[in-house]
């Protein structure tokens, strides 16, 4: 976790997905049915889906409770110095990967 806060102190950008936690239990619920038909993308093909998937839950909620605090306190904090997206909804999460995308769609 401290490699993670260096790199927040180093960068001149944040970008901080905060969605409500249901949100996130949804997501995880339709990776597990879907992962009844096909593998999701990026997952291992003898990955357990099942206990992978009662983990996710169960890191949800501890992420939750105690790193989201941690998150919403340092964006508040580095707002005054660093360019911060604080993104609060799936549509604007969706808006804001195709703008960075459209940003950097030349560079390739």
């Amino acid at each position: 976790m401290s490699s993670a806060w260096k790199r927040f102190s180093v960068a001149d950008t944040l970008a901080y997905v905060d969605l409500p936690l249901f949100a996130h239990y949804i997501w995880v619920t339709k990776r597990l049915v879907k992962g009844m038909v096909v593998t999701p993308e990026g997952w291992s093909e003898n990955s357990p889906m099942w206990s992978s998937t009662l983990n996710s839950y169960r890191i949800l909620r501890l992420c939750h409770d105690e790193l989201t605090p941690r998150y919403r306190q340092l964006v508040a904090e580095q707002s005054t110095h660093k360019r911060v997206h604080h993104l609060r909804s799936p549509r604007a999460l969706k808006a804001f990967v195709g703008a960075v995308t459209d940003e950097y769609s030349d560079i390739r």
